[in-house]
């Protein structure tokens, strides 16, 4: 027997606002306590929404593992991460790929998660049978036809699909259905589509495995309703949302005529090694198109084994065959955005920042006006945040400020006037206004106050060169009494004068020795390096780099001329970047300036060959004594910062040791 409920004016569900009805149902000696959420789900003009709204998501593909516990978890161990979650602005789960412990949804529903709930299915290995014709085509065929395209298999697929949906089906978190993960498409997954459309038509179909077909045959992609993808590129991305309306790709229906899906991430930006990057351009593009729902970061956490406590103090883990296991998947189950103990990856702190509840859209400097944008999609910023504001110069806070923010809706955008700002405005130096937004009032999760994020903004001055290196510079120009003199000694130039002795090698054209004030400021000759340890993102690329003797390369002079005048020395070196039997990789012009005081400045132009591949890193290496333990530094920081991976640090004075840094 079934029963129908009206309740007007309801309180709605959603991620930002999880508001949940306590339901009780009583027969005689029972009574059974639930709590649901209302909120509609609809894909209405490609769009993701929720309660009518457009929604992204900003989440992480989230598998069970644990350190000591492995695939086992307990309430206290999903909280801890639910509260890391939060955290750092993750607002949506993909299980997987199976579907959770039950009493997590409750806490899904509670706290306030989207999540697509996905069945335990996966044949990925099937495409890994051996056969004469190895090549990916046939493979993908293999793979395609042996399990999910095999009538044999319908009644199990469509089995695990429907306990999925079965048990779940009451949990508001749950905004999507995913019939599971890499399996390839066929009539199972029709038959599993069919029946959850016919279950339960109130929640979008996902299935990102549905591009995965045999060659000249028709599909029914009918009861699919969300166009998903993993790793896609950026320029794909804009070749769907084409000016002329979406284009499809060739999958999952989507041929140019129907490709009118909303558009999932379900995995993207993946997290292993130094990654993720490019978390923002991402971010454009899903704000630029609002058919493009947002995504899920592979993944959440890093799976290894603990293994105690190594004798330098070290944890230690073990994974891809540290156990003398096979198969293994090497360090690949090393990939998520927290170490296995979760403390959080600095991509973690990247993604955090990217998806900030608000940022600075517009600056007027001339009456101290920020223009602030609303990211929410449910929530007023008035009632959600405060704001920070503080006036850098330098590197250094010189002025702070904590204007009211006003009411603005979702999606919507609303001046702030930051009072007495303008007048606190240096004249000169590298100015920036630091922009930091915190929680207003406490939630289950999170403390009044908490660090929700912060924008950084350019503040124009007349000279925005740093001031303290100006002064140091000016400084040294005028400690000109001292000229510097160059002497050819055997294969060496030495440039030197009462304060300083350099001695620069004639046959690389970069310094042996540096010393000023009695002290050897390096411990080994300079080189120039452009080989680095390839990383987990360089795996296609790296035999390129052993190709070219990259891990080989040293540095050879030329031509060299120099001339000591006006308080300075000028050493002019033609170089080549060289390695044994291939061409020479880069030629290369320098121009090292000698000061007075031993200062140095180099300039150099930099030609690669254009047949060699992409140098791994171009720089000076220099061996610095070990007394020389201590780093403090103006720039970027207090995390490493990357083209593709910086937003989640700021222009300031930073200090640390070799072991913080690096």
């Amino acid at each position: 027997a079934t029963a129908t409920f009206i309740v007007d004016d309801p309180h709605l569900w959603s991620a930002e606002t999880p508001y949940l009805y306590t339901v009780v149902i009583e027969t005689a000696g029972e009574a059974i306590v639930d709590h649901i959420g209302i909120r509609e789900i609809s894909t209405e003009g490609g769009v993701l929404r929720v309660n009518r709204q457009r929604v992204t998501l900003h989440g992480v593909n989230r598998h069970d593992s644990d350190p000591v516990t492995g695939p086992v978890i307990a309430q206290e161990q999903i909280m801890r991460d639910l509260k890391l979650m939060k955290e750092h602005n993750v607002n949506a789960i993909r299980t997987s790929h199976y579907p959770n412990a039950p009493h997590f949804y409750d806490l899904y529903d509670r706290l306030g998660f989207y999540v697509v709930g996905e069945a335990d299915d996966e044949s990925h290995g099937a495409s890994c049978v051996v056969a004469p014709d190895m090549s990916e085509r046939a493979a993908l065929e293999r793979w395609n036809r042996m399990i999910s395209d095999n009538p044999e298999f319908t009644d199990a697929t469509v089995d695990r699909v429907r306990r999925c949906v079965e048990r779940d089906k009451n949990r508001p978190s749950i905004i999507m259905w995913s019939m599971g993960n890499e399996c390839a498409y066929g009539c199972t997954f029709e038959a599993a589509l069919a029946w959850t459309k016919r279950f339960d038509p109130s929640r979008p179909t996902h299935y990102e495995s549905a591009r995965y077909v045999a060659d000249g045959k028709t599909y029914d992609f009918s009861n699919l309703d969300v166009h998903s993808r993993m790793y896609p590129t950026l320029e794909s991305i804009e070749q769907y949302f084409s000016d002329e309306g979406p284009q499809g790709d060739g999958s999952n229906g989507d041929d140019g005529a129907n490709g009118t899906r909303p558009y999932v991430l379900c995995e993207f930006c993946h997290a292993m090694g130094n990654g993720p990057g490019d978390l923002e351009d991402y971010f454009e593009l899903i704000q630029r198109y609002d058919g493009l729902a947002g995504g899920f970061i592979w993944e959440w956490c890093d799976h290894a084994i603990d293994r105690g406590t190594a004798p330098d103090g070290r944890r230690v883990y073990a994974y891809g065959g540290d156990s003398g296991e096979y198969p293994h998947d090497g360090n690949f189950c090393i990939d998520g955005l927290v170490y296995p103990d979760r403390t959080p990856h600095t991509g973690l702190k990247e993604f955090k920042n990217v998806y900030r509840p608000a940022r600075v859209t517009a600056f007027d400097q001339k009456t101290g006006t920020l223009t602030l944008r609303n990211y929410m999609d449910f929530t007023d910023l008035a009632r959600y945040m405060t704001m920070h504001v503080e006036l850098m110069c330098d590197g250094e806070p010189i002025w702070m400020s904590t204007p009211r923010v006003p009411s603005i809706p979702p999606h919507g955008e609303a001046d702030v006037m930051v009072p007495r700002l303008v007048d606190a405005i240096p004249d000169e130096g590298k100015a920036t206004l630091v922009v930091r937004y915190s929680l207003k009032a406490a939630d289950e999760l999170l403390p009044a106050g908490f660090d929700l994020g912060f924008d950084e903004v350019p503040v124009e001055t007349s000279d925005p060169r740093n001031q303290t290196v100006v002064r140091a510079a000016n400084a040294a120009g005028k400690a000109n009494d001292l000229q510097p003199t160059v002497a050819e000694r055997g294969a060496t130039l030495v440039i030197e004068n009462a304060r300083f002795r350099h001695v620069l090698d004639r046959r690389t054209g970069l310094f042996d020795t540096m010393t000023v004030g009695n002290h050897s400021l390096l411990d080994a000759p300079m080189s120039i390096d452009i080989w680095r340890a390839p990383t987990d993102n360089d795996q296609y690329v790296k035999a390129q780099w052993f190709a070219a003797r990259y891990d080989h390369a040293t540095t050879r002079a030329y031509d060299m001329a120099w001339s000591a005048d006006g308080g300075v020395a000028r050493v002019s070196v033609t170089m080549g970047v060289v390695a044994p039997v291939v061409q020479r990789i880069a030629t290369v012009k320098a121009v090292w300036t000698i000061a007075s005081d031993g200062s140095v400045d180099l300039r150099m132009t930099v030609n690669r060959d254009a047949r060699m591949p992409f140098l791994p890193r171009f720089g000076l290496r220099m061996l610095l004594p070990r007394t020389m333990d201590r780093v403090s530094y103006c720039g970027l920081g207090p995390l490493e910062s990357y083209v593709d991976k910086r937003r989640a640090s700021w222009h300031g004075v930073f200090s640390g040791t070799p072991q913080t840094l690096f």
